[in-house]
């Protein structure tokens, strides 16, 4: 028995998210604020330890639903919405509010003892148990919201007046006092109901109007599934006082003591201590010797009541809570106590230990005549707070193997078996690296929009399809290996090679250095979260992955002219016909005349996809844009169109390798930039050695002119400049 689906609505930024869970372990990924923690607070609410009471705000409501409840106590559209229910035969009424729904599937294998109340049918095909959950208002609340809020807003108008301040009577201002009246008042208003509702296996639907009233029949939720928690806010720290690990350390004995009472290492602890009772009996009586003594001179009613004993009573829990430091073993021969370990290490320890302590909650491991829950989820929030990339490695490479070890009832002795499933969210691309690549789910928050989504990396193996399999495969392994970081950026440059990959930092600071004032208010780019990757002339590979994503993406390629033959030449020259770019000819829906990408204007460089054709077509709100080498004047006035990236900077900064001729070594013939018979086609091709070596001579050649920024003794080409200001701005 597992969850399969797990459904949100209209909870924080999760107005309608669905989440495909994994059998084993699922690691929910995406940027900060994305969603992530708000998914864990939902479950936690409904069917975590506090379950039964579950609290919510009027806050926790995602904004757009907000709005929509404003809109209809603020217009005409409450009186529709009562006119309808009033006039609907059955008077039905439709739930308003936020929801968890769960998709519990089952097999012939599994025992339906606890599940078997919640079944809706008894159709051997439909083994799916859907459990929603709500906080919503029925109609009679629906209808005592508005009367208590016109009164509510007729109080705060009267007490205006009489403030000699008359209250707006703009929209704005209604949403603003029905959003404060909700606030104060909301949990008046909203109640919880859990109800098991009907599921259609032919249309894979669920029906919410037919169920079962989980509150009402008095089922019992804790023996179908279990939930528990280790959040990313763990209490640790490695301050002198702190004993964190020791509190765990007493805890997992307590746990270990009550349900293997008669084990001989518990024994033989209980008979050390009894020892240890009986010699500090005697050490004691010395010690209190003289004070004992003064307490018998006050003599009592009776001969004896004023005589005391010292003894040891040594509590094994108490004292393990009290008395017990986690130590590490700092050398061969020292031991150091826990607060003298780093937080990575305080926190990866701490979080076993949790494991292991919600693992015997999950076997129902002190209680032999319980058996553990149907289904078993366990919520990891952060695992990498603290740690170091290699510990998250280690962590991510060797949870699943624990987990499951446990769940088989490996780890222990006789120890009972149970199903889990497993979600970790984490923004770490070491974590991501390392995971299993269908192990992966994305939260991406809609641009512009108050919500989030999630995707299944898997689902992009059939988005690129049998015949982009080679494709799919050398994207999963580039992802996973090298570039997981792509995952949590906001943007992305896609760049040729070596030569763009280390100038464009450089580039990306000339400009914000240029945009001092910062006219447009956006942020500068170097402070923005800005991946660059390097991917050759192979940017067309990836459409589909930023697609997917919805990661907004500077494409920065070369226009590679060439004769009909193929055979390169100038952009200028006569002979030039087309462009030999791959990337270019994909993105531009299959067109290699380069007549067209010289006419192109960077309006229609701004590309999306089209939902029908599934190609890349012009769109002022494009989410991507390909540049390539456009025509521009260099400071003598000279109009020119570079073929390459070392054409357009030759073309541009001729005298600034001038200036710095000797201090070019990479550079070859370069007496050829004096000779005016050389253009700068003729530069890049022969003169340029190494390219990573050239781009590292231009850093260490830059420089800034008296009261100017630095990197003023060099430009940078139009069709990069273009793109990054494009890409800072949006």
């Amino acid at each position: 028995m597992k969850i399969s689906k797990i459904k949100v609505s209209n909870y924080r930024l999760l107005k309608s998210l669905e989440l495909d869970m994994e059998d084993d372990l699922s690691l929910v990924i995406g940027k900060n604020n994305c969603g992530k923690t708000s998914l864990l607070s939902i479950l936690d609410k409904f069917i975590g330890k506090k379950s039964a009471t579950p609290s919510f705000v009027y806050d926790d409501f995602n904004i757009d639903f907000q709005k929509e409840l404003e809109g209809i106590y603020t217009t005409d559209k409450y009186q529709e919405i009562i006119a309808e229910f009033e006039s609907s035969e059955n008077k039905k009424w439709k739930n308003i509010g936020l929801s968890l729904k769960l998709f519990i599937e089952y097999t012939d294998n599994d025992s339906l003892a606890n599940i078997s109340k919640l079944m809706m049918d008894l159709d051997p095909e439909n083994k799916t148990v859907v459990l929603l959950f709500e906080y919503i208002l029925d109609a009679d609340n629906f209808i005592k919201i508005r009367a208590d809020f016109l009164e509510y807003k007729s109080k705060k108008e009267r007490e205006s007046k009489e403030e000699n301040n008359i209250p707006d009577s703009k929209s704005e201002k209604r949403s603003t006092l029905f959003s404060e009246f909700m606030k104060r008042n909301s949990k008046r208003y909203f109640k919880t109901l859990k109800k098991s509702i009907a599921f259609d296996t032919t249309t894979k639907q669920e029906n919410e109007e037919e169920f079962i009233n989980i509150i009402s029949e008095k089922i019992p939720l804790l023996p179908v599934i279990n939930f528990n928690v280790i959040p990313a806010n763990r209490e640790i720290s490695n301050k002198d006082s702190d004993k964190t690990l020791s509190f765990l350390a007493s805890e997992y004995y307590k746990k270990k003591e009550e349900a293997e009472e008669d084990s001989p290492e518990i024994q033989s602890f209980k008979d050390k201590l009894e020892e240890t009772d009986i010699f500090l009996d005697g050490v004691y009586a010395g010690i209190f010797e003289k004070v004992v003594n003064k307490v018998e001179l006050f003599g009592g009613v009776r001969e004896g009541d004023s005589i005391i004993s010292i003894v040891s009573t040594l509590q094994h829990r108490e004292l393990l809570k009290g008395n017990t430091t986690v130590m590490y073993d700092h050398n061969e021969d020292c031991y150091l106590p826990e607060n003298y370990n780093g937080l990575g290490y305080l926190n990866l320890i701490s979080m076993i230990f949790d494991i292991e302590l919600l693992i015997n909650d999950f076997r129902k491991g002190n209680n032999v005549n319980e058996e553990p829950a149907d289904i078993n989820l366990l919520f990891i929030e952060e695992p990498e707070a603290h740690t170091h990339p290699q510990m998250q490695y280690i962590f991510i490479k060797n949870i699943k193997s624990i987990l499951k070890e446990a769940c088989e009832g490996k780890d222990e002795k006789g120890a009972k078996k149970f199903q889990l499933q497993t979600l970790i969210t984490s923004h770490s691309s070491h974590i991501t690296s390392e995971s299993k690549f269908d192990d992966i789910k994305y939260f991406f928050k809609l641009d512009k929009k108050n919500e989030v989504i999630a995707k299944n990396l898997k689902d992009l193996k059939s988005i690129y399809g049998d015949e982009e399999a080679e494709y799919f495969k050398f994207l999963k392994q580039y992802l996973t290996l090298h570039r997981a970081e792509l995952f949590f950026a906001d943007k992305a440059i896609f760049i040729e090679g070596d030569t763009e990959r280390i100038l464009l930092p450089a580039m990306m600071k000339k400009i914000d250095q240029e945009d001092k004032n910062n006219r447009d208010k956006t942020l500068p780019l170097l402070s923005q979260n800005i991946s660059i990757i390097e991917v050759g002339a192979y940017s067309h590979i990836f459409e589909k992955f930023f697609d997917f994503i919805g990661l907004k993406s500077l494409v920065i390629t070369d226009i590679d002219s060439a004769k009909e033959d193929r055979t390169k030449c100038r952009v200028c020259d006569v002979n030039a016909k087309l462009t030999t770019n791959a990337s270019l000819s994909f993105f531009y829906c299959g067109v290699t005349d380069l007549g067209y990408f010289k006419n192109l204007s960077f309006e229609n460089k701004r590309l999306k996809k089209d939902c029908n054709s599934k190609k890349w077509v012009a769109c002022n709100d494009g989410h991507i844009s390909v540049v390539y080498q456009i025509k521009e004047k260099n400071l003598t006035g000279e109009e020119y169109c570079a073929r390459s990236f070392e054409d357009a900077f030759f073309h541009l900064n001729r005298q600034f390798i001038i200036d710095n001729k000797s201090k070019f070594k990479s550079l070859r013939h370069v007496s050829y930039f004096e000779n005016t018979v050389k253009d700068s086609y003729d530069l890049a091709n022969e003169c340029v050695d190494k390219k990573p070596s050239l781009a590292m001579e231009i850093l260490l050649n830059s420089k800034a002119d008296d009261n100017k920024d630095e990197f003023s003794n060099w430009q940078i080409p139009a069709y990069i400049k273009e793109g990054l200001l494009w890409l800072k701005k949006n």
